[in-house]
């Protein structure tokens, strides 16, 4: 057991180091591993690495399926796998991987939820902020993860130098620490001016990041669920209501109406095509409903 768990932190150390993953997608991991190594203890005592094989991966599987887990959930242990024993090849403590002969469950494709157009104009153009600095803030966001697809690490994570005036540009810090700039529109980069604005005058110096509370702190991530849940109740009824399916809103508005899928791609910051091209499947389904109620053979 013991060695297992040696093996574990060199691998670890490499996603971090080399590969730039989040503490985040590191712990998920670490979480996947030790189950996995556990399992194996108890259901067979100790097993070394070149003992493991593709059965007694399955049965890992096979018990986390029987346990209720989804197949997106059983996907992503087996991606963990595929890469812990990828590294064990790549560093020659093994000669081949288990992994070869897993086939991963196939997952229902669920479409990304978003919101309609119109309930998004009825948010920014209705809905009334509170005149504080919260609401200016909570409004801001809003705004900012509608109009750019930014994910909620990304957009707390932006300082003011992150903002270009000038060129109407935002640099934004994404996944694996990767850089990329999203342009800004006149109406979201007058937003931000005002924003700033108001901040010299209302706001304790503090924290460098663009978003703080009114202390100077910069804002939580809870608060920010919070309140994006709170404004969409307002204006929508899907079941989902976070500041990713604003990312998802952003994404599938541009599909619909003929943005190129690779522009798509560059904006979101997705590493492969295959992650952008979900928002097609929205789009087919526009196609579909149009199709049905404007052909008279429909």
């Amino acid at each position: 057991m013991e060695s297992h768990h040696l093996l574990l932190q060199p691998f670890l150390d490499y996603l971090k180091f080399e590969k730039r993953y989040s503490r985040h997608t590191l712990l998920s991991y670490e979480t996947d591993l030790v189950a996995f190594f556990d399992f194996l203890v108890v259901q067979y005592g100790d097993t070394e690495l070149p003992q493991i094989t593709h059965t007694l991966v399955r049965s890992w599987l096979a018990s986390l399926k029987d346990g209720g887990l989804s197949a997106k959930t059983i996907n992503r242990k087996i991606s963990t796998l595929k890469s812990f024993f990828k590294y064990q090849v790549k560093t020659g403590t093994i000669r081949q991987t288990p992994m070869a002969k897993v086939i991963a469950p196939k997952s229902e494709k669920r479409l990304p939820n978003f919101v309609a157009d119109k309930d998004i104009q009825t948010l920014f153009d209705h809905v009334e902020f509170p005149d504080t600095w919260k609401g200016a803030t909570e409004r801001l966001l809003l705004q900012l993860f509608y109009q750019t697809g930014m994910r909620l690490s990304e957009a707390l994570g932006l300082s003011e130098s992150s903002i270009d005036f000038s060129k109407c540009t935002i640099k934004v810090l994404g996944k694996g620490n990767k850089e990329r700039i999203i342009p800004m529109n006149a109406t979201l980069k007058d937003e931000l001016q005002a924003y700033l604005h108001r901040k010299k005058a209302e706001v304790e110096a503090g924290a460098g990041a663009l978003f703080v509370t009114k202390k100077g702190k910069p804002v939580s991530p809870r608060s920010v669920y919070a309140s994006v849940r709170h404004y969409l109740t307002l204006v929508t009824t899907i079941q989902k209501r976070s500041p990713h399916v604003l990312r998802h809103t952003f994404a599938t508005h541009l599909t619909n109406n003929g943005a190129d899928l690779n522009a798509v791609k560059e904006l979101l910051g997705h590493s492969s095509l295959a992650a952008t091209q979900v928002y097609t499947h929205n789009t087919i389904e526009k196609l579909k409903s149009i199709y049905k109620n404007a052909h008279p053979k429909a």
